[in-house]
């Protein structure tokens, strides 16, 4: 079991050390969550980030929302919340700060774009834990969904929401209706 504390310092940790964003964030959180930690399933994790990802609002805060929730009840998703929120509200503050310095700082400069290629590899591990896990339940159909809204979403104008959207109605309609029939 976890306490306050433990939950608040872990997922303040995260956030304070993650740079890129919700996609780059939610990884970390489920290695720890769920393989360091083993505080939850794995199969629930992915069903937990599934439901941060349509619900409305940044995917990092929403699922450590879940998280905290799942873990501690409606006291652990505000902790889970402010501390996800609190590091990028400090770094940013202090940025703001010195704007006008790092600005035109070719090392600052530099170091962000250093970043970004670490940034791409994070989310890259990401895709590939998720997209194997679904991979190896359901090949064929997670396969074929998978490269169709790949292709969908990179050859036309069509918005991500929508792409998400049709994807989740293209499971419920598989894992719900259909399959239920064949089986």
């Amino acid at each position: 079991m976890i306490t306050y504390r433990q939950l608040f310092l872990k997922t303040f940790k995260i956030s304070a050390v993650t740079f890129g964003g919700g996609y780059t964030i939610v990884p970390v959180m489920r290695d720890v969550f769920v393989n360091k930690d083993a505080l939850i399933q794995d199969e629930e994790m992915l069903n937990l980030i599934a439901i941060a990802q349509s619900a409305p609002g940044p995917i990092a805060v929403n699922t450590s929302i879940l998280i905290g929730y799942k873990l501690k009840g409606i006291k652990g998703a505000l902790i889970t919340t402010f501390a996800t929120v609190l590091p990028p509200l400090i770094i940013i503050s202090i940025i703001s700060f010195f704007y006008v310095q790092f600005q035109n700082n070719p090392i600052i400069q530099a170091a962000l774009l250093g970043m970004r290629g670490s940034i791409s590899a994070i989310m890259g591990y990401a895709v590939f834990n998720m997209g194997k896990n679904t991979l190896q339940k359901q090949p064929v159909f997670s396969a074929a969904l998978m490269i169709i809204i790949f292709l969908l979403g990179y050859f036309t104008p069509l918005p991500t929401i929508a792409l998400i959207v049709a994807s989740g109605i293209t499971g419920l309609i598989y894992f719900g209706w259909i399959k239920e029939r064949l089986l």
